[in-house]
């Protein structure tokens, strides 16, 4: 746990890339600052003599070296979860098992201690079909070698907590000396190259967790574990990729792997990391030929319903093939219990809410529909796909107005007015063009005003001066001052909605207004949300069956979408009008895989469906901001204080 937290700890400093002060990393980890000091001479220690994380008045700070302390192998190579991983490799290095007295003896621990490691190990069977038996002083695991290999598999993804894969990573799990570490890089830069020479897109988020799967084989059947055959003939696309990974086994591995082998990882690559087709263009007949008909419709269903519930622009054919493929490949996954990772999750969840929201609600039709169960890191497979075509129909009226102002000078304006277009058409519409030495300045009425001219003295701030040759500098001023002006509408929109919404009545101090037996054992997220939930039910907001549907939302994936807030919510709008309950956490408590300071429970009616996008969306922006929430919950003992703080955050 102590090494979790310390990488959690980096993390959260190169992702923020500034000062973070000890008080806010504390309350992210839910740890003391004095724990935060000695994680950081751990950390430190990772990389000596350089520095991961430089320290100074404003509290700590990630250094360029900080990469290379989330790769490094634990300082202390006695630590539990290192010990458990070389415990776990024993186990799956020998058929006949480990003698328990002996292996203690041979890691410098007491044979209770490893009997507890043990226990550990049980821990980590869930899901893989293995059991360890033991029998006096001799302990081994047993299950297929399917079942062995997603145990390795789970051990590299432990390793790497929540980063990305990485070669060090891979060695930690499989050993130094694994043949399947050997050319990691060398085989996977290959291996795209070769895909994409037949026609294949390659999913680069994908792929590593791929090449991993390949490299433990490889490390298995060097050890004479290989896969039996499957006896199923091979389709052509598996054929072909079978042919490229057996070739490039044993160019860069020196392995030779079997049918069985080769059949199970090209179905991997197939359903994992390709798709038809070149990258940004509209799948094919190739892509058409390959999609179940029912997996098809039912995708499209699902779709439809998600457009009309979050009013988005995601009903269109190309779309729903591109995502029908996906969940087909999904699906074959989910019989092999095979999860892609996504390190773009957390990112992915605290960046774009509402998008996350779209993705959690089309995954719920799909296991309905389908009966898959989708983990996080599926859902943001799906989120990215939501993502990519909300960005393909993003329309003009998003575009601020602007207005020219230079004085005519022959052509000189319309020389201007092109270089704007050229240059800043996806932030500004130019929309007038003003060439008189002294216009009627009270009568431009645009977002913008681009001036080579001075403006009028007491000018705001959409007031730009620029030159008449456009440069490099100007266009980054427009572009900064367009960001803060749309930035700036977004926040006003929000507050004159959240003031709508808050409800006096629904304000907690957690774990303080909790139930005593919830607050003495430590509040859990389902305590919370009854908590706030009753509240709004004593309103006449909602009733007691969309706390239950709030709390089945929650079990699906975490409402946490930033380090710090919690969004707790029923799917359905049902509730009798639009009303959030806050709990303000100090210090801060545990939900879902983090720890948060706030939590918004909000019931949306049908009627303010239109209003969901902006609340959600942009009230998780607000709480993104570290020392925007360290202002609020300090001072937020009561509802007006909250409500008070929180305008002045928006207010800037």
């Amino acid at each position: 746990m102590t090494r979790a937290r310390q990488d959690r700890l980096l993390g959260l400093l190169v992702r923020d890339g500034d000062w973070v002060t000890a008080a806010a990393l504390a309350d992210s980890l839910g740890v003391t600052p004095r724990s935060v000091r000695s994680y950081v001479t751990a950390i430190n220690a990772r990389v000596a003599p350089s520095v991961a994380v430089e320290s100074g008045p404003r509290g700590y700070r990630a250094t360029t070296d900080a990469a290379a302390a989330l790769r490094a192998g634990p300082a202390d190579e006695g630590t539990p979860r290192d010990r458990l991983h070389t415990l776990v490799r024993r186990l799956l290095d020998d058929p006949d098992g480990i003698d328990v007295f002996e292996t203690a003896d041979s890691l410098f621990v007491s044979p209770a201690t490893l009997d507890a490691d043990l226990a550990r190990v049980r821990g980590l069977l869930g899901g893989t079909e293995l059991t360890l038996e033991r029998s006096q002083s001799r302990a081994r695991l047993v299950g297929t070698e399917v079942a062995q290999r997603r145990l390795l598999s789970r051990l590299a993804h432990d390793e790497m907590d929540a980063g990305s894969f990485d070669l060090a990573a891979l060695r930690r799990s499989l050993g130094e000396d694994s043949v399947g570490a050997r050319a990691f890089g060398p085989f996977k830069t290959e291996l795209v190259e070769r895909l994409g020479g037949l026609g294949w897109f390659v999913n680069e988020i994908g792929i590593a967790d791929v090449v991993m799967h390949i490299a433990i084989a490889a490390d298995r059947v060097a050890h004479g574990r290989p896969l039996e055959n499957a006896g199923a003939a091979d389709s052509a696309p598996q054929g072909e990729v079978a042919d490229i990974i057996g070739a490039l086994a044993e160019k860069h591995l020196g392995v030779r792997l079997g049918r069985g082998d080769l059949q199970h990882l090209s179905t991997l690559v197939l359903t994992r990391v390709v798709a038809p087709g070149a990258s940004g263009s509209a799948p094919g007949e190739r892509a058409r030929a390959r999609v179940d008909a029912e997996i098809e419709a039912a995708v499209r269903e699902v779709v439809e319903r998600a457009a009309a519930e979050f009013l988005v622009d995601i009903v269109h054919p190309d779309f729903v093939l591109r995502l029908a493929l996906h969940v087909q490949n999904l699906a074959q996954r989910a019989r092999e219990r095979a999860w892609s990772r996504n390190p773009l999750t957390r990112s992915l969840k605290s960046t774009y809410p509402m998008i996350f929201e779209v993705a959690v609600f089309i995954a719920v039709g799909l296991q309905e529909r389908l009966g898959i169960p989708l983990p996080d890191d599926e859902i943001a497979y799906i989120a990215m796909h939501i993502g990519g075509q909300l960005e393909r129909n993003r329309r003009a009226e998003q575009l601020l107005t602007a207005t020219i102002v230079c004085p005519g000078y022959y052509e000189l304006h319309e020389l201007l007015r092109s270089s704007v277009d050229r240059s800043l058409g996806r932030a500004v519409e130019v929309v007038g063009v003003e060439t008189r030495v002294d216009p009627d300045w009270d009568r431009i009425d645009s977002d913008i005003v681009l001036t080579t001219i001075d403006p009028p003295p007491g000018h705001g701030e959409r007031f730009v001066r620029i030159k008449p040759f456009l440069t490099e500098a100007d266009i980054e001023r427009v572009q900064t001052v367009a960001s803060r002006i749309r930035r700036s509408r977004r926040l006003r929109r929000l507050r004159a909605e959240l003031e709508r919404y808050f409800e006096p009545s629904a304000f907690l101090r957690l774990p303080d207004d909790l139930d005593p037996d919830a607050a003495e054992r430590g509040p859990r997220e389902e305590d919370v949300i009854r908590a706030l939930g009753a509240r709004l039910v004593t309103l006449g907001v909602i009733d007691d069956e969309y706390i239950e549907r709030s709390i089945e939302r929650e079990r699906l994936s975490s409402t946490a979408f930033t380090d710090a807030l919690a969004v707790p919510h029923a799917l359905a709008m049902t509730a009798a009008r639009t009303s959030i309950a806050i709990g303000i956490a100090e210090p801060s408590m545990p939900w879902g895989e983090g720890r948060v300071q706030v939590v918004a429970l909000v019931a949306f009616s049908e009627a303010d469906r239109e209003a969901f996008q902006t609340v959600f969306e942009q009230f998780v922006e607000v709480f993104s901001e570290r020392d925007s929430v360290q202002r609020i919950v300090r001072r937020a003992t009561d509802f007006g204080g909250f409500l008070d703080e929180l305008v002045a955050v928006i207010d800037g």
